[in-house]
């Protein structure tokens, strides 16, 4: 990699993560219009990316783009309405489009809807519900989980951890990232729990734990769809880091997970 492109991937990322951080601290609105522009932007890349498995309109696209999007808002009543709404339209339309692939279409659409779309709204719900500094931390633990793979898997990785999907990943990577977290959660315990709206060092460390093997599988669900299709990245929106759902492949395991995890946590 040249400094051109390397000073070019780092400047996406530094604007990248500003973005991020800067809806999540603005407050809970902001962060389901985040949400709501990350799922447009993920589905369509989803939609071409998926292409040559089935045929997609402009009417179907933007069903998908609406479900979408309704979908960052559904901690609100009526989005959800208009979601259901949307899902009998877009199931609905597939009768009148005449297209010889009306499955593949409908799995695909639906598929975009729970993959890309629910772990979004459980994003912004979570963001609504909880407080966004608990996103924040969620996203604080994905990069620095991803951060010591690599570091950890470029020195000492050896032993493959999935090779059929991912050949570069290694064991060592995998417990390097969990190693950076078990680190990144006792230090949000003893510093900035309140903050953080997580109390407990045992609450951190598991949270650690869920957040490394989530953003793995989330990030090797990624390469196996990429893989099938025989693609190296799903879009260029964000030069030297490919495309929105390269960047959210992780986050988009991790949310649900940690939903579950702090839903549980709530009722205790």
């Amino acid at each position: 990699m040249n400094i051109k492109s390397l000073l070019l991937r780092t400047v996406s990322g530094i604007v990248y993560i500003a973005i991020i951080v800067g809806c999540i601290l603005w407050g809970s609105f902001p962060l389901s219009i985040m949400a709501a522009a990350f799922a447009a932007l993920a589905i369509v890349e989803f939609e071409k990316i998926t292409k040559e498995l089935s045929s997609a309109t402009v009417p179907t696209l933007l069903l998908d783009i609406a479900g979408g999007v309704c979908f960052a808002f559904g901690w609100m009543f009526f989005p959800m309405i208009i979601w259901i709404f949307v899902i009998l339209c877009r199931m609905t339309l597939e009768l009148y489009i005449k297209s010889p692939t009306p499955l593949a279409n409908l799995a695909k659409s639906l598929m975009a809807q729970l993959y890309i779309a629910l772990p979004l709204g459980i994003m912004a719900a979570m963001g609504e519900w909880w407080g966004t500094h608990l996103i924040l931390a969620v996203f604080c633990m994905i990069w620095i989980n991803d951060t010591g793979a690599f570091v950890v898997g470029s020195l000492l990785g050896k032993h493959r951890l999935f090779e059929r999907v991912s050949p570069k990943k290694s064991w060592e990577g995998f417990f390097g990232g969990l190693a950076f977290n078990l680190a990144t959660g006792a230090l949000f315990s003893s510093l900035w729990a309140q903050f953080f709206g997580l109390e407990g060092l045992w609450q951190w460390l598991v949270m650690g734990v869920i957040v490394t093997v989530f953003a793995t599988w989330g990030d090797l669900v990624e390469s196996l769809i990429k893989r099938t299709l025989h693609i190296k990245d799903s879009g260029n929106l964000i030069p030297g880091h490919g495309g929105i759902l390269d960047r959210i492949d992780s986050l988009l395991f991790v949310m649900p997970a940690v939903f579950i995890y702090v839903f549980f946590l709530k009722l205790i």
